[in-house]
């Protein structure tokens, strides 16, 4: 297909993003509480993609903090992994799946990630460990944060992938957490030593005050990630700020991927176009579904010929 009848093509669908665009009545508001599982407490931690589905702890009739997925209306006590307490943290865009940390029946916390159709399951610790725990899990729910100690309670951040949990290792020193993963989960985010980290299978850990040290003024620097947006792009966090001598949550553009950038190689292009016009009408939560809304569709057109070009 010529790159002519492309455009004209996404041209037409565009139009029609817009004109969905323009007869929209407006936003819808609401608050829900959410309850507890009988008990006098409890906190919401993770929110699917379309707010349907949250998780969390709360405290059940005996006093005791389990971990919830609360949908339509109904909290329901995901268990434990043979212990007594547990926590959920995060949950994938579509809800299906929970991550979090529960206690066995040796009362060891250990990572956990839940499914409807399998219940809880353990993921078990890194090499020298006695308790981990997850804190995240990308948006088709394949990879999975956290954190693994040892008996010294020193913390080593994982990543976890088809049964197999690896280290990420640190940046020098003593430590690391992972709290945070991009949609396809390739990027991961953290704290490492005090110093807040970013890691690929590319470039492995880097510290991220050292890599944007031109955005940092003189004594500022970033102490924790904490979450990164689903195409990888945007990181928050907890730092020092210098010029208000303020401990102060940041967000950090990094530049990377440019929006519109499918392949993710820096230039929004017709391969970019390719990608998501080849994989229209499927199913998002991948870079192809650049607006991160489930379905791949003529909002995500929209975005690459928005772009079109850029970084050429």
């Amino acid at each position: 297909m010529k790159r002519e009848a492309l455009f004209r093509m996404s041209a037409l669908l565009s139009a029609l993003v817009m004109l969905l665009v323009s007869t929209a009545t407006g936003w819808s508001q609401s608050l829900t509480w959410l309850g507890t599982l009988g008990g006098s407490h409890s906190s919401a931690y993770g929110v699917s993609a379309d707010g349907s589905v949250v998780v969390g702890e709360a405290l059940n009739t005996a006093g005791v903090r389990r971990a919830f997925r609360w949908e339509s209306g109904v909290m329901a006590d995901l268990g434990t992994l043979g212990g007594v307490g547990s926590e959920a943290y995060g949950v994938s865009a579509d809800g299906r799946v929970v991550v979090g940390g529960a206690q066995n029946a040796a009362g060891r916390e250990r990572a956990f990630r839940w499914t409807a159709e399998g219940g809880m399951e353990d993921l078990g610790m890194l090499p020298g460990s006695i308790g981990s725990r997850a804190y995240s899990v990308s948006s088709d729910g394949r990879v999975v944060v956290g954190e693994a100690w040892n008996a010294a309670e020193v913390r080593r951040a994982f990543r976890w992938e088809s049964g197999v949990m690896a280290d990420l290792g640190m940046l020098g020193g003593v430590g690391s957490e992972a709290y945070g993963v991009s949609a396809d989960g390739r990027v991961v985010v953290g704290r490492g030593f005090g110093r807040a980290f970013r890691c690929t299978a590319a470039g492995g850990m880097e510290d991220l005050n050292i890599t944007y040290a031109n955005l940092l003024t003189p004594g500022s620097y970033l102490w924790s990630a904490y979450a990164i947006s689903p195409d990888g792009r945007y990181i928050v966090g907890y730092g020092y700020n210098a010029a208000t001598r303020r401990w102060e949550g940041y967000l950090l553009d990094t530049g990377f991927p440019l929006r519109g950038d499918v392949d993710r190689n820096g230039c929004v292009d017709d391969a970019d176009l390719l990608a998501v016009l080849f994989a229209f009408s499927g199913q998002g939560y991948r870079n192809e579904d650049l607006n991160w809304d489930g379905v791949i569709d003529d909002a995500d057109l929209l975005v690459v010929l928005s772009n079109f070009e850029s970084g050429c």
